[in-house]
């Protein structure tokens, strides 16, 4: 089944074909490789006075640490059914105050986004599917990980493969299934 999107105006072919799926394939590992390379992409991100506040914590299943766990036990209640097929779990922070002056970066948590889609596109094309999430505990990820003070938790990933929703809770393969929408643009062109 074909998840691609609908566009109104032609774009890339790497757009229309992003999306965010529930169900991941269990069976299938993104190798050490391919994760360094998506986070390479998000390196390469531009980024307000060239901060680059964005901080990654990633967990591979299966590598031989347990960060993937942590990383896992950090998602809320309702992303973790879902998530525990994705074999590579990533926790988005942003750094808060600028290096060069100490002030705060109000473009922090923009810029994560930023490196955050450019990982996403790199993932796409390979062949990779990213779910982006604001459901986690941020406390719990402070008390697991230990950032700075000026780290802030705000997202994780879940990347993988596309898998059969069937194999996943009923209520996420709906949302799996569903076809996917978005506003018109005249809706948010003001």
């Amino acid at each position: 089944m074909s998840r691609d999107a609908n566009p109104e105006y032609p774009i890339h072919p790497l757009l229309t074909s992003r999306h965010s799926p529930y169900a991941f394939d269990p069976a299938r590992t993104v190798d050490a490789a391919t994760v360094q390379s998506l986070f390479e992409a998000a390196r390469w991100t531009m980024s307000s006075y060239n901060a680059q506040p964005w901080r990654y914590i990633v967990g591979i299943r299966d590598d031989g640490t347990d960060a993937w766990e942590k990383i896992h036990a950090c998602l809320v209640e309702g992303n973790q059914p879902w998530a525990r097929n994705a074999p590579v779990l990533a926790l988005g922070l942003a750094k808060t105050t600028f290096d060069h002056n100490g002030k705060p970066n109000s473009a922090a948590e923009h810029d994560l986004g930023a490196a955050s889609a450019f990982l996403t596109l790199e993932a796409v094309s390979r062949g990779l599917c990213v779910h982006q999430m604001i459901g986690i505990d941020s406390a719990k990820v402070i008390a697991t990980f230990a950032p700075a003070a000026d780290i802030k938790p705000l997202t994780a990933l879940a990347i993988g493969y596309r898998g059969d929703p069937g194999h996943i809770p009923a209520a996420y393969a709906e949302r799996d299934l569903r076809p996917r929408t978005r506003l018109a643009q005249l809706e948010f062109l003001l």
